[in-house]
């Protein structure tokens, strides 16, 4: 395990202690489950991105074959 020293928003910390508080987690679990979220949700994200950049790098050639089988469809 690593050790780690951030500066929070005071209004992110006070969110935080009163979250914790409540659900009687302690603040490195919390922190350590809100990280593992969230970056989940980035390499969702980052994924989403790359494939929307490369489904545009091969529409035109999708679209190609596409009219392709069209084209036998329409031939019987």
């Amino acid at each position: 395990m690593k050790t780690l020293s951030l500066k929070l928003d005071d209004s992110v910390f006070t969110d935080t202690e009163q979250v914790i508080t409540q659900i009687k987690k302690s603040r490195n679990r919390y922190i350590n489950e809100a990280l593992d979220f969230y970056n989940k949700v980035q390499k969702r994200k980052l994924l989403a991105s790359k494939l929307e950049k490369e489904s545009k790098l091969v529409k035109e050639d999708s679209l190609q074959v596409l009219h392709e089988f069209e084209a036998i469809g329409d031939e019987d």
